[in-house]
């Protein structure tokens, strides 16, 4: 379990630097418009093209868990993406840019996928809720990112020369904290998982709950910045503020939202988030002043931050494939995020970027609707947390097999880092004196 707990802090650490990736990059994309010359529905279609590379890369994360191992396949993946860092702001013209955003965006998604598996992995281990906790380490990695960003904007800094450096230092620190993520591998007779799955019906109810938070954090997050230089006509110094303010909630939210969902529960801590991020919503569309436009982002933020960890959740616990029901969730909410930006962009070129944002408060109002179908996935069931199966893969109390099964390629029962195992035990009562044999 010591094992177990390290994993748990290098996941963590994988999260923010996955997270500084975001931030760096929201904040300069202003830069990257302006150096290009490009409208806002150009630079919609290009923010397209992380979309189209993520839907179609995503779906491979588990194969290549499965076949590399799921340590050496987060290293490499992760790797890449901070690599894919410095490709936008170097491109010299729109075409590269597209190239560049498709790479961006499959090294992205891929990663993404292989950590979220390995968070839920180690939540069944630990046995309680982790996964807004984990989420909560991106949002922190994003705002540290962001606030990066922040001060090379501020210093007219060429975001060439930023987002190379930011690259560089990021992909050391990724591959460092891989080294102690679990080091999950099939057994040699196992069939690898499909490269290419539907998700089941269950993921695509619970995606869609998770669609609305994420379309509203991709918005703002890739938004915000140009939102406050455009329409409240702000320096670029303090737009880039915004996309570090955006970035403080979540953190904030995220970090909070075990112990909030554990009081509350996922269905009330939705409906009440929903709440918040369609008043923010609101603000934005009628700000009168960049401050509360800055404030909208806020509640935004706070309202929507602990969506997709519970959308997570409730995936795992919602059939009798939760592997497949959560790479369905991942793939459905990560695409919503890069398609948000395009969608902004050309509803921006059509109308504004105020009608773009009364979109965003009325996806918000849809999580206060859909709330309901969050219904016990805040974590681990109390079966989970306190029924522990035996090796020889005894039932549990509640009847069901152990074992479990972890999601997007994240194979239970594995190794863990260094080659040792989890020996979990099992208590049956005695039939004569009342004691307990303890059998592993």
């Amino acid at each position: 379990m010591a094992e177990v707990r390290r994993a748990r802090l290098a996941v963590a650490a994988v999260f923010a630097v996955h997270g500084a990736v975001t931030g760096n990059f929201a904040t300069r994309i202003p830069w990257i418009q302006e150096q290009l010359d490009i409208s806002a529905g150009r630079l919609g279609l290009a923010l397209a093209f992380p979309a189209i590379g993520a839907s179609l890369a995503m779906p491979l994360a588990g194969w290549v868990s499965h076949r590399f191992g799921a340590r050496a396949a987060l290293r490499g993946l992760l790797a890449l993406w901070c690599a894919s860092l410095a490709l936008p702001a170097a491109s010299p013209g729109l075409v590269w840019l597209f190239g560049a955003l498709f790479l961006y965006g499959a090294t992205s998604g891929m990663s993404d996928v292989a950590m979220n598996a390995l968070g839920v992995e180690i939540e069944q281990r630990l046995g309680r809720s982790i996964m807004s906790g984990l989420h909560g380490m991106w949002s922190v990695g994003a705002l540290v990112g962001s606030a990066a960003g922040t001060v090379a904007a501020h210093a007219d800094a060429d975001a060439r020369l930023h987002l190379g450096i930011a690259a560089a230092v990021l992909t050391v620190l990724g591959v460092v904290a891989c080294r102690w993520v679990l080091d999950l591998r099939g057994a040699p007779e196992e069939h690898p998982p499909p490269r290419f799955a539907l998700p089941p019906r269950s993921a695509l109810i619970i995606g869609a709950v998770g669609f609305c938070a994420v379309f509203a954090e991709g918005a703002s997050l890739d938004w915000s910045a140009v939102y406050l230089r455009d329409v409240m006509d702000s320096s670029p110094g303090l737009a880039a503020a915004c996309t570090t303010a955006f970035a403080c909630t979540m953190a904030a939210a995220r970090l909070a939202g075990d112990a909030i969902v554990a009081r509350l529960g996922p269905v009330r801590t939705v409906r009440g988030g929903g709440a918040l991020a369609t008043l923010g919503g609101l603000l934005v569309v009628v700000a009168p002043h960049p401050a509360v436009a800055i404030a909208g982002f806020g509640c935004v933020g706070l309202g929507i931050a602990v969506v997709v960890p519970l959308a997570f959740a409730a995936a795992g616990r919602s059939g009798p494939a939760p592997s497949q029901a959560i790479a369905g969730v991942a793939t459905i909410t990560y695409t919503s995020g890069l398609i948000a930006p395009a969608a902004m962009g050309s509803i921006a070129d059509l109308t504004s970027l105020t009608t773009s944002f009364a979109l965003v408060t009325a996806l918000a109002l849809g999580l206060v609707v859909g709330a309901g179908v969050l219904r016990g996935g805040s974590g681990p069931s109390p079966a989970q947390a306190t029924s522990a199966p035996s090796a020889e893969g005894h039932s549990s109390a509640d009847g069901s097999v152990s074992g479990g099964s972890a999601p997007g390629g994240a194979l239970p029962g594995a190794a863990l880092p260094g080659g040792s195992a989890i020996q979990e035990t099992t208590v049956r009562r005695a039939p004569n004196d009342g004691g307990s044999i303890m059998e592993r």
